[in-house]
């Protein structure tokens, strides 16, 4: 379904999926972490469910740690078009992007990390995303969730967001308010004169929050970063109890 209204989706994104997932072994010795089902669903296909549902037309998937595995399940799927990225080494967030430029194009497009799910509220978050997207003024806009809001998450966030929506870091000992959730917009443009990889991703948001061009929206609904097979079980019985509540309500 494309929900396309006053501004497009855009039609291309990347699904990040080729971390080693070493806190979440053992689990991860056989099972590629993307491919670990959450509510009984693998995290990557959650990724791609939800740009199916904004009309995304063409995902680039990068690959590496039980790479076969993951490019066998891919082939289950018959949309959206997906094309794999492989790495021989591990280029981190930015590099592994970057090497899918070609691919990806010279548009604004999606990013998810495949280590994380959300359910949506009114509106779908990419659509939010896409509705608050300026390109004018930004190089990303990232989807930023309550520090305090989720159950899987015990850290001490990752940003301060002013009444226009830019980001700013935490310093060292400071809590922040709100912890990036692995969804975002990007342009091209923020890989311009970018190192040679391996690089984070976290390098060119620096880089752009000096220029004042790192923006960030909040997330309406649920949210759940699964990194550890502790996170794992928080998640599962957390959205157990999410959907026994939201069947209780039916009746």
């Amino acid at each position: 379904m494309n929900i396309m209204e006053s501004k497009a989706v855009p039609n291309t994104a990347m699904v990040l999926a080729a971390g080693l997932g070493l806190r979440m072994r053992p689990v991860t010795l056989t099972t590629p972490k993307s491919l670990i089902k959450v509510g009984g669903r693998a995290m990557l296909d959650q990724a791609l469910d939800r740009l199916q549902e904004v009309g995304v037309d063409s995902v680039v998937v990068n690959t590496h740690w039980l790479r076969r595995k993951v490019e066998l399940h891919l082939k289950t799927r018959d949309t959206p078009t997906i094309k794999v990225s492989p790495e021989a080494e591990l280029l981190e967030t930015g590099g592994g992007v970057a090497n899918a430029l070609p691919i990806l194009g010279a548009d604004p497009f999606f990013i998810i990390n495949a280590d994380i799910v959300w359910r949506d509220g009114t509106k779908p978050a990419l659509y939010r995303l896409a509705q608050a997207w300026d390109r004018r003024e930004m190089d990303a806009l990232l989807l930023l969730v309550p520090t305090v809001r989720s159950a899987s998450y015990t850290g001490k966030g990752d940003f301060f967001m002013d009444a226009l929506g830019r980001l700013k870091r935490r310093a060292e000992r400071e809590i922040a308010p709100y912890v990036f959730g692995g969804v975002q917009i990007v342009h091209p443009r923020i890989f311009e004169s970018a190192p040679t990889p391996p690089f984070s991703m976290n390098f060119l948001y620096d880089r752009s929050i000096n220029k004042d061009r790192l923006y960030g929206l909040v997330h309406d609904a649920g949210w759940y970063h699964v990194g550890t097979p502790h996170e794992l079980k928080t998640v599962e019985a957390e959205l157990l109890e999410r959907e026994g509540a939201r069947v209780r309500q039916l009746y």
